[in-house]
């Protein structure tokens, strides 16, 4: 078993996670053994679903029908995928979704791959760019406190487009937590009301992964604390924290 395939099964058995986490991977190269995706994608993050179960390629030719994941990931653009942004632009603007104020401040990959590689951790060859988890908010609790132990500090919470989670990621070797946009939760079966989206660095996976395990474990303890707390509280009792402790320990 890869180093990677570890990672992905720590965090897929740490967090119980529904979706196996996916790797993407940025890359002027097609790395060996990887296929080329076939057949077309409404938007660049429906990639992220498809990573789930299989390693793929893809090249701004793919992504051309989504050109909001054209810009946010610098893939190159052509005159009628720019035409198409310019056109999404201003029914944002004139819906008030997207100002013209806000554009400068949607992160955009900082470097210009030829190639955009997804699948499951476990199975991308080479070093991932970014990791993706799909997650619930009791999820997230853990990975935040995995990323003020290791980062120094919370993630932003970010909104539309989903997609600029991958450059926020990238560009800042920080973690992120996106809560999606309409079109990635209209795109993604997988994202519902109840998902987010994490990103975390590739080159801090391990390290996440190693903090998750811990604070997996000690929240399931901690919960299981809370819960004969209340139920002492709830009995009329005025549990001390060593009374509640021992009540723990008889409980096996």
């Amino acid at each position: 078993m890869s180093l990677h395939s570890e990672i992905a099964e720590s965090l897929t058995e740490s967090l119980g996670l529904a979706q196996p986490p996916v790797a993407i991977r940025l890359t002027n190269e097609l790395p060996a053994g990887v296929e080329a995706w076939s057949g077309s994608s409404p938007a660049g993050c429906r990639f992220w679903e498809e990573a789930a179960t299989k390693t793929f390629a893809t090249t701004a030719a793919d992504h051309d029908l989504c050109s909001i994941g054209l810009y946010t990931h610098n893939l190159e653009i052509t005159p009628a995928a720019m035409t198409d942004l310019q056109d999404a632009l201003k029914v944002f603007a004139g819906l008030s979704y997207v100002r013209e104020e806000d554009v400068a401040k949607i992160p955009v990959l900082q470097e210009k791959p030829k190639y955009v590689v997804y699948g499951p951790l476990g199975r991308v060859p080479g070093e991932p760019d970014v990791v993706l988890l799909f997650v619930r908010a009791d999820q997230t609790l853990i990975l935040s406190e995995a990323s003020e132990q290791l980062e120094g500090g919370m993630p932003p919470a970010m909104g539309r487009p989903a997609c600029a989670v991958v450059p926020q990621a990238r560009n800042t070797g920080r973690s992120a937590l996106s809560l999606g946009c309409c079109g990635a939760r209209a795109y993604l079966d997988v994202l519902t009301p109840q998902v987010a989206l994490y990103a975390i660095p590739g080159a801090s996976i391990g390290a996440f992964a190693e903090r998750i395990e811990a604070l997996a474990k000690a929240n399931g303890i901690l919960s299981r604390f809370h819960q004969i707390r209340r139920s002492e509280v709830a009995a009329g009792k005025s549990p001390t924290v060593k009374e509640s402790l021992a009540s723990l320990e008889a409980a096996g």
